[in-house]
């Protein structure tokens, strides 16, 4: 009996110790060669994480998110950068349903140091 208890603890240690991660979490970093720019590198990121919600009929479709303009407005004039970089479980987390890789959050950084080119 005591044997088969240990195991349990362990068990549960072993699993309570594990993080979950998608591959795009523990991927390398891809580099990218010139400026960052929205069509080539940004949009994909926006309309993966944020157009469910910052569109027509999302929760946050006071603030869209769907073209150039937009992401570059709100880049500008809002909290975007800062609420992207919050870690999961910090109130304002953009997306909400939980923080982007890092990798993602830094091309969209590097986009905004670059100039917010467009293409």
């Amino acid at each position: 009996m005591k044997k088969y208890t240990l195991f349990i603890l362990v068990a549960a240690a072993a699993f309570a110790s594990c993080e979950s991660h998608t591959y795009e979490d523990i991927q390398d970093d891809t580099v990218i060669v010139g400026n960052v720019t929205y069509d080539a590198h940004v949009k994909t990121i926006i309309d993966n994480n944020c157009i469910s919600c910052h569109a027509d009929g999302g929760a946050a479709s006071y603030l869209p998110l769907t073209n150039y303009d937009e992401v570059k407005t709100a880049v500008q004039t809002t909290d975007l950068l800062s609420r992207i970089q919050l870690q999961n479980g910090e109130d304002g987390l953009m997306p909400q349903t939980g923080r982007m890789a890092q990798s993602k959050i830094d091309v969209i950084l590097q986009w905004n140091t670059d100039g917010l080119l467009e293409n």
